[in-house]
């Protein structure tokens, strides 16, 4: 059986594994804190629109030419 020193590439791997979350849980941690400290931005501003509804009974002209 080998001796887990000797196994470089198994702590090449485990290196690799570790950087990896290591460099995810910064990223995550500094987008945080940015969020955190600016202020909201409404991408798009809000404008009063009108909208329109028609009732159509089933009883009426312009329901019957629709169909």
């Amino acid at each position: 059986m080998s001796d887990w020193t000797s196994l470089w590439y198994v702590w090449l791997l485990l290196l690799a594994v570790f950087l990896l979350l290591l460099c995810g849980v910064s990223a995550s941690c500094i987008k945080f804190c940015c969020r955190k400290k600016r202020l909201p931005v409404e991408t798009f501003p809000r404008h009063p629109c009108d909208l329109t509804v028609i009732g159509i009974d089933s009883d009426s002209t312009a329901h019957s030419t629709v169909t």
